[in-house]
């Protein structure tokens, strides 16, 4: 096997291995990368990159994975690859013509230069050598990035689950939440003045939830579809062409050493396009390092201002806030209600009972169930408490005298009510976009 054919062996053997580790550090999203990656999350929004759609003016619009020109710029960050992968080719077509010129052109002269000398059995032995412990380096590095791929891959489609299973709560939430002011506004029906308003209310805020409940479940689902496609083709692409040009490399060396000539040109030239398509994943892991960067940016920004976001695409804080004039009504409404009651209950027996108040005062109206005196009766014990203390037979001894339209009107409304305080706490955290930063805090 001739010099120059060992050295290009020698040559591609350490290129595969030099972008082996390069393309390691591409993988390190997890416990390597913290979401707090960006010290101060202003940086998300001075992003400065280079545009090739804006003729190659700066883009300065920061994370924003809704725009176009944020994408063109981020992938190409990945220049260097891209440009190495298009040099190298360029070499190897040049590389090319150069052999074919020294076959067809000096076969007669290397004729001539046939008798061996006597060292050249020594001289030969370290380019073998070298070929050998080189492709020992290749097996291990290529080792190390199908682990890596792996572990990218695995650790890439837990930040998505976080994501999409977050956005799906939310719009669970809102349907438990609409589902319960459903059963409120049927158990308010057929009433007049501030019945019929309550129900009018209750059934377009419900409506207007459930609207936007679907969306969520809807962005969730496009957006998660599209996400495990991309990082599945990634992940296939690059494991099959890292597989090929290990045992590409391994049977060129094997080539190399047996003296398999025409084996081992072909291998040479199949190796120089499979390390031509590892620069180019390069390129594109450079790429994706920048957008992980990126995104473990605007995870903080996230947690700091989950209403001004470009995340929100996804999790859509901002588009929530409009919920809390609903709880707002919510709380005020059942406030005064309790108090109502309670004032009632005062003024017919005295301090006989009083309800358990779920809510502070104004203007805040906090939920604070626990608040209650140990004898206040709470609003979904009350059902249990009427059917002890009250009757519907006229001939009834003992109870109280409420007819059946009543006693069935009083049980729905006080547990519409308990539903409706049983799904409080998740729609006030799912408006605070607690839920949110709970889930990118664990």
């Amino acid at each position: 096997m001739g010099k120059l054919t060992m050295l290009s062996l020698i040559f591609i053997l350490y290129v595969f291995i030099a972008f082996n580790c390069i393309s390691l550090e591409a993988f390190k999203l997890g416990p390597e990368r913290q979401l707090i990656e960006v010290r101060n999350s202003s940086q998300s929004d001075d992003t400065v990159r280079v545009d090739p759609l804006d003729r190659l003016k700066k883009y300065r619009g920061g994370y924003d994975i809704r725009n176009k020109h944020y994408w063109s710029s981020t992938v190409f960050t990945g220049k260097y690859g891209y440009a190495i992968a298009v040099v190298w080719l360029l070499c190897g077509f040049l590389y090319g013509l150069f052999l074919l010129v020294t076959t067809f052109c000096c076969k007669r002269s290397r004729m001539k230069l046939r008798k061996r000398v006597p060292c050249q059995k020594q001289y030969y032995l370290w380019p073998f050598t070298s070929a050998i412990f080189i492709t020992i380096l290749a097996v291990i590095a290529s080792g190390l990035v199908l682990g890596g791929n792996t572990r990218f891959h695995r650790r890439a489609d837990r930040v998505v689950d976080i994501i999409i299973d977050t956005a799906d709560g939310a719009s669970d939430t809102i349907y438990n939440t609409t589902r319960a002011m459903k059963e409120m506004s049927a158990a308010t029906s057929g009433g007049g003045g501030a019945a019929a308003e309550a129900t009018r209310f209750l059934t377009s805020t419900s409506k207007s939830l459930d609207i936007r409940a679907a969306d969520i479940e809807r962005q969730a689902r496009k957006h998660r579809e599209a996400i495990e496609m991309g990082l599945r083709i990634v992940y296939i692409i690059n494991t099959v062409i890292v597989s090929l040009n290990l045992v590409a490399l391994i049977a060129l060396s094997v080539c190399g050493i047996l003296k398999f000539r025409r084996a081992l040109y072909w291998l040479i030239v199949l190796c120089w396009i499979l390390t031509i398509l590892c620069w180019l994943f390069f390129g594109i892991y450079f790429f994706i390092n920048k957008f992980a960067g990126d995104t473990c940016a605007a995870f903080e920004s996230f947690q700091q201002d989950p209403y001004n976001n470009s995340l929100s695409l996804i999790l859509p804080c901002d588009e929530l806030v409009s919920a809390r004039s609903v709880l707002d009504v919510v709380s005020s409404g059942i406030y005064r209600l309790v108090n109502q009651v309670n004032k009632n209950i005062t003024k017919s027996y005295g301090n006989f009972a009083q309800l358990c108040q779920p809510f502070s005062g104004p203007p805040e109206y906090a939920y604070r169930p626990n608040n209650c005196p140990s004898n206040a009766i709470r609003i979904g014990a009350i059902p249990q408490l009427l059917s002890m203390l009250t009757c519907t037979d006229p001939d009834c001894i003992g109870g109280i005298l409420i007819s059946v339209s009543d006693f069935n009107a009083i049980k729905a409304y006080t547990i519409s009510i308990q539903n409706i305080l049983n799904v409080y706490p998740g729609m006030e955290r799912l408006v605070e976009c607690e839920t949110v930063k709970d889930a990118f805090s664990d």
